[in-house]
């Protein structure tokens, strides 16, 4: 039963996210800071109520360790939230922060002298090619906008390079995170729920620097229309709706995916959310309208391809967790 309550929160939770994001994103591009100030806020609070428990439950994990973890998540954060602002479009964004098995594989390699089957290195080589076949039509549709000068053309063009650089750097950072979260678990023991709350806590004071740009754009949203929210008859700028619901949604996602990783195979985690970035892509391009070619799709087929042969997904239906695990450690 909590497997699938778990499933229904990921999935739920998940693509109401990306949902509220988007719509915050096409009103203010820029507004990637506040969003997750709001959602590393909200996260904190609740951690510091019941898994810290008011401040009174020392860490299993050293403060030392949770501080460079901290420093790693912190950048992914802001990178990938501020890459929205320099002409990424979402779907491009989703496809691109899939291919975190082509950065795990790569930095596996070279920190942790892991070795994988040619059949990994083919779904990699899929996801790999899917990535190029989209960022690269992306590229295309940036450089030939119509209506914009040759000048106006080239400068956009520059913007989203920076954007796939953020991108990329990203997802380097995040993958050797996880390697370094990885090490950690095997010292300490696994404390999921305090790491979350610890990752999301230690970071705020780096709001500060942060705190111009988030003091705009809170301006910004109460100018945003009014909107009366359904089933409580009360009028709030519509912006700070969608922020509420984006960080409501954000820690539904997150809840789902802790009971998730307590109760399944990693196997069966990296599946569920595969799949639910999948149906976020699908929604986002036909509710946002967002442009697709027949390239875009067929990159978008190798990324989910690639993935699902790199969980080997059809050879390890059925089988149990521990087996799973034991497996794990011999790649």
């Amino acid at each position: 039963m909590r497997p699938a309550f778990a499933v229904g929160l990921v999935f739920t939770g998940c693509c109401s996210n990306v949902i509220f994001l988007e719509l915050l994103a096409r009103k203010h591009p820029g507004c990637g800071n506040i969003v997750t100030f709001a959602q590393f806020l909200f996260i904190a609070v609740e951690g510091f109520l019941f898994e810290a428990d008011l401040g009174r439950k020392p860490p299993a994990i050293p403060i030392r360790y949770y501080a460079i973890m901290v420093t790693m998540f912190f950048t992914v954060s802001v990178v990938n939230n501020y890459a929205l602002n320099l002409n990424i479009a979402m779907p491009l964004h989703m496809i691109f922060r899939s291919g975190s098995l082509i950065a795990n594989m790569i930095l596996g390699i070279i920190i942790l002298k892991k070795r994988y089957s040619m059949f990994k290195y083919t779904s990699i080589a899929l996801v790999s090619a899917g990535i190029f076949i989209c960022t690269f039509m992306s590229a295309k549709q940036v450089t030939f906008q119509s209506g914009l000068s040759e000048k106006d053309g080239f400068q956009a063009f520059a913007w989203w390079l920076l954007g796939i650089g953020a991108l990329t750097f990203a997802l380097l950072m995040s993958a050797r995170m996880g390697i370094f979260q990885e090490t950690l678990y095997k010292q300490f023991g696994k404390h999921s729920k305090e790491a979350l709350f610890y990752n999301h806590a230690l970071p705020l004071p780096g709001f500060i620097f942060l705190a111009s740009d988030i003091y705009d754009h809170v301006v910004l949203f109460n100018k945003s229309e009014l909107y009366q929210v359904p089933g409580i008859g009360v009028a709030m700028p519509i912006m700070w709706f969608y922020l509420l619901m984006n960080v409501v949604t954000q820690y539904v996602c997150i809840r789902g995916v802790f009971i998730l990783t307590t109760e399944c195979s990693s196997l069966t985690v990296t599946l569920v959310v595969t799949l639910r970035k999948f149906v976020s892509l699908i929604f986002s391009i036909l509710y946002f309208r967002n442009q697709f070619t027949l390239w875009h799709w067929l990159g978008t087929l190798f990324v989910f391809i690639g993935t699902l042969m790199y969980t080997e997904v059809w050879k390890n239906l059925g089988t149990t967790k521990s087996q799973l695990q034991k497996d794990d450690k011999k790649d």
